[in-house]
Order: C-alpha cells, then sequence, then structure tokens
C-alpha cells in the first residue's frame, strides 16, 4: 500500500488539512478549522485548530507531514520556549513607519534580500516590538515564522535550536538573503536595536525532514504559503499565478532573483530552489464579501449582476483600497467610488466595478512584475474567488489573455503534502501529480481603455 502524506495550509482565516496518496496524489480526505479574525492572535489557537484537523483525520496512517503556512507573521519566544505576545501577522500595518525606517538605514536591503520592506515583513515588526514593547523585546530569545512554530509544536520540541524552516517562508522576513540561502544577521541585529544572538529556525533543504512528531512522524520543512500554492499545482518558470483570496497575489516561478527597489515586487523564493517575485494587494475577495452584503446580495447574485452590466459598469469605477493598500505601498489609503451618476449608480454597476476595481489591483501587480524582466506565458487563476464566473470572465478581459483554471483544490496543502512525499522518496524532483483537468476562460471584450484609466487611479 503507499504511504500517505498529510499537507497543512494554516492560513490567516483557518487551518485546511489534506491526506494523499505519496505515489499517484490522489485525494484520501480532507478536513478544516477556523482560525480566529484579526491581525493579532494567540499561537495556541493554530496550535489547537490543527490538532483538532488532525485528531478527525486520526483513522489514517500518515507516514509523513508538512506544513504551508502564512507568511511574514512573528512569533516571539523567550528562553523557555513561550510565547512572549500575540503575534503580528502579515496584515498588520502597526509597522509601516517601522519598515520605512529600516529601508532608510539599509539602503542596500533590496539587493541583499531582493525586497524593500513594507508593514507586513517580519523586519518591521521586529523594529515596532523593539521600539513599542521595549520589555517583551528583552524578553527575546528566538523569533519563528507561524509555519516554523507550528512544525516546532507538533514535533514537541522544547529547544529552540531545534526550530526549522525552509528558504521560501525565510524570504519574507527581510533578514535573509535566498540567493545566498543564509540569513542577515546584521539586518536583523538593526531590527532589534540589540545584537544578541536571537534564535532563528535553522533553513533546510526543501525535500528533507527537520524533526519528528511524538508518534514518530516525520515532518518535512514546510513553506510559505504562496510557494506552497505554486508547489501545489505544478507551476513552472514562466507560470503567471494570480490568487485571489482575503488579500490578492500575483506571483510567477523564475529562475533568476528579483531586487525591487520601489518595494512593490517582493524577491521571495520558491519551494524547490527557483525564485518567486511576488506582489501583493491587502484587498480581494473581502472586498465581494463587503460589497455583495451591502446590496443584500448572495455571491452568485452579485457576479450574475456583474455579468450583466456593461465592461467599465458605464464609467463607475472602484478603487477596492478598504483595508489601505499594500501595492502600491499606501497603508493608510481608503477605498474610492468615482465616476458616479444618478444613471450609473445601479446594483449591477457597483457589482461589476467592485471585481474590476480588484482585478485592476492584480493587473498593476502583474505590471510591477513585468518591470523587473519576469516573464510569464501562462496564467493561473485561483483562490476562493476564482470559482466565480465573473471574476474569470473579467480577469479575461482585463489581462488581455487566456485564463487557466485549475480545478478547485487546497494548493496550498497540496504543495505542503507534494514537499512531504519529495522528502520521502528521496527522489531529486517533487513528485509530478496530475490535479485534474484544466479549464480555459478566453477574452470577449476590449477593456484596454477601462484598465488603463484604473491604472492611473491606482497610481494617484
Amino acid at each position: 500500500m503507499s504511504p500517505i502524506v498529510a499537507g497543512v495550509d494554516s492560513s490567516t482565516q483557518s487551518v485546511k488539512v489534506v491526506l494523499r496518496d505519496a505515489d499517484s496524489g490522489e485525494l484520501i480526505a480532507s478536513t478544516s478549522r477556523p482560525h480566529p479574525d484579526g491581525t493579532e492572535v494567540n499561537p495556541q489557537s493554530w496550535k489547537k485548530a490543527l490538532d483538532e484537523a488532525l485528531s478527525e483525520l486520526g483513522k489514517h496512517k500518515i507516514d509523513a507531514i508538512s506544513i504551508g503556512g502564512q507568511q511574514h507573521g512573528m512569533v516571539t519566544l523567550n528562553a523557555n520556549g513561550e510565547v512572549i505576545r500575540d503575534a503580528l501577522l502579515w496584515n498588520d500595518t502597526r509597522s509601516d513607519l517601522a519598515a520605512g525606517q529600516l529601508n532608510q538605514e539599509i539602503t542596500d536591503i533590496h539587493l541583499r534580500t531582493g525586497s524593500q520592506l513594507v508593514a507586513s515583513f517580519t523586519a518591521s515588526k521586529v523594529r515596532w516590538l523593539a521600539d513599542n514593547e521595549k520589555d517583551n523585546a528583552q524578553q527575546l530569545a528566538a523569533v519563528a515564522l507561524p509555519h516554523d512554530w507550528l512544525s516546532w509544536q507538533l514535533s514537541g520540541a522544547k529547544s529552540l535550536d531545534d526550530l526549522f524552516t525552509d528558504r521560501s517562508d525565510a524570504s519574507g522576513t527581510g533578514y535573509f538573503d535566498s540567493v545566498k540561502n543564509e540569513y542577515c544577521r546584521d539586518i536583523f541585529a538593526a531590527a532589534l536595536r540589540d545584537d544578541r544572538q536571537i534564535t532563528l529556525p535553522k533553513v533546510i533543504a526543501p525535500n528533507s525532514f527537520g524533526g519528528r512528531t511524538n508518534g514518530g512522524i516525520p515532518i518535512a520543512c514546510g513553506a510559505g504559503d504562496n510557494a506552497g500554492a505554486a508547489l501545489g499545482l505544478g507551476a513552472g518558470v514562466g507560470d503567471l499565478i494570480i490568487s485571489l483570496g482575503t488579500s490578492g497575489t500575483a506571483f510567477a516561478v523564475s529562475d533568476t532573483s528579483t531586487h525591487d527597489v520601489s518595494g512593490e515586487v517582493a524577491g521571495f523564493a520558491d519551494a524547490t530552489g527557483n525564485f518567486l517575485p511576488l506582489a501583493c494587494t491587502l484587498n480581494a475577495a473581502k472586498i465581494f464579501n463587503t460589497i455583495s452584503q451591502t446590496l443584500g446580495i448572495s455571491f452568485e447574485e452579485f457576479s450574475q449582476l456583474a455579468l450583466k452590466a456593461n465592461v467599465g459598469a458605464d464609467g463607475l469605477r472602484i478603487v477596492p483600497h478598504f483595508d489601505g493598500e499594500r501595492t502600491p505601498n499606501k497603508p493608510q489609503a481608503k477605498g474610492l467610488f468615482t465616476g458616479i451618476t444618478h444613471n450609473n449608480f445601479t446594483k449591477a454597476n457597483i457589482a461589476r466595478a467592485a471585481i474590476e476595481g480588484v482585478i485592476a489591483g492584480m493587473v498593476y501587480a502583474t505590471q510591477a512584475l513585468e518591470k523587473l524582466g519576469v516573464n510569464y506565458s501562462r496564467v493561473l487563476l485561483i483562490g476562493g474567488a476564482a470559482k466565480n464566473s465573473a471574476v474569470q470572465q473579467i480577469a479575461a478581459d482585463f489581462f488581455n489573455n487566456n485564463i487557466n483554471l485549475p480545478p478547485v483544490g487546497e494548493y496550498v496543502a497540496d504543495g505542503a503534502a507534494k514537499q512531504a512525499a519529495w522528502a520521502l522518496t528521496g527522489t531529486t524532483t517533487p513528485p509530478q501529480w496530475s490535479m485534474g483537468e484544466v479549464k480555459q476562460i478566453a477574452p470577449k471584450n476590449d477593456a484596454a481603455e477601462v484598465v488603463a484609466e484604473y491604472m492611473e487611479l491606482i497610481r494617484r
């Protein structure tokens, strides 16, 4: 009988666990549990949710496990391995000023780490801690990311030296060089305003194990969520992935690193040894939820309304920076309705403009990748909102490109499962599982003028 591998996606909103056949990739079972809302969370809530999910799947014998997780979050530990304060998540923007300070102090940070800092990066949060919670900063003995901490908890390890991670998640800290594959200790010390030797998780190879559960199940290195999704999709060099979840991300698998001085593109690593330049927006599916609820309709009705409206919503525009924005980096920005007239302010146009505004943000993010020489030949659309027919068609029109829709799946968890299978089998490359038929959506409408107008609105 083939081994069974478990893949975990510990995301902002929930934990998802999939069990797959290590040889074929066939889905055996899956489950999920919710996470608490907010931009700072007690990490123990993640562990409790994961334990409950794994307990539900307990009738299956798991041969290996790996954890993918939300990037950037700062888990602070004292010398006893205890959590000092609630974890600050990627979407907590209080560290915006700290990011700007560090960029000014370390002028070549984008060359060394691949990224200019923004509020989401762990280094920015470390500086915020140093400046605003001095007692907590003094207790600090280790900093982990959400997936690192969960892997460590799963192993039952007590020593901080047993913390481990992978280069994809480490590349989102702001103090890791993914070309040399080593931490930039001086950047971390600058962020903390202290040169103490704080423990950082050791970075292990993408096809290796870092520990074992109390029951003896080997734990693979894990990955950041976007790298996990790329691996789960089987994405390769030349693929552009647009992911529409709580946030929106545009990222591409590349065999060369990027170094964006503007800060719009983060020069991440992927989960295989390549690179994953990425631009992220803070506002995606949550915009659709808010506006459909305000209109008093279901998400499906919202989609149907949007498809009834004309391209460009008869001049109505929505710039969806409801939670501030990261690309462009405007954490204090607010959303904008513009071009309103008595004639165009209809439910159908509001629904259409909401989707067009979010997709325009993804076009803007993709153009930031293109400016760095990132090329792509295939566009894949994933995430919860990708299931919506209006989102699919508007994406094809706005990108003026065929949109490839993989079967609905938990791609971060699937990528983690692939990691576990990869480490278990000891092969040089990850398994090439078939995830099902890919559907294509072709452009139908000329949206060039609307896209150009949105690009100008977003830049302004």
